[in-house]
């Protein structure tokens, strides 16, 4: 967090909508559960449920069930990262998700997280994204 919590109430007082304030310092804001947090970048980037599980590869049905938070165990970090994909979220967001499930963030220095982290910065798809990793024999998102 960048940005103190006074800083953050003035921003706040001098904004004509909470949906404003919450577009330029989602960064900032503390989400208590994981659920919470993907309920809110799905609707800020206006996408269905069905373009987040097309978006991010998962099956349908096992999607929605992380969405809702209704799913019995946790799910891995490749499915976070793949999450990440379907809700069009940057670098920064998703190390933000990551952190929130309890997984380490994307490091730069490891192969596979290299290419990860390049294709959210890119836009580059999961089956693309998986492709280039299958070049280099490294373990594909799943």
């Amino acid at each position: 967090m960048k940005k103190s919590t006074d800083e953050l109430m003035k921003i706040l007082k001098n904004k004509h909508s909470v949906d404003d304030y919450f577009a330029e310092n989602d960064s900032e804001m503390f989400f208590g559960t994981l659920q919470e947090m993907l309920e809110f970048y799905r609707l800020r980037n206006q996408l269905s449920k069905a373009d987040v599980a097309r978006g991010s590869g998962i099956k349908r049905e096992y999607c929605y069930e992380l969405l809702r938070g209704d799913n019995a165990k946790s799910p891995s970090r490749d499915k976070v990262i793949m999450l990440c994909f379907g809700l069009n979220l940057s670098v920064e967001e998703c190390q933000q998700v990551l952190k929130k499930s309890g997984y380490a963030p994307l490091y730069a220095r490891d192969t596979r997280d290299s290419i990860i982290i390049f294709s959210i910065a890119n836009r580059i798809s999961v089956i693309k994204t998986n492709i280039k990793l299958s070049e280099y024999a490294l373990p594909p998102l799943e």
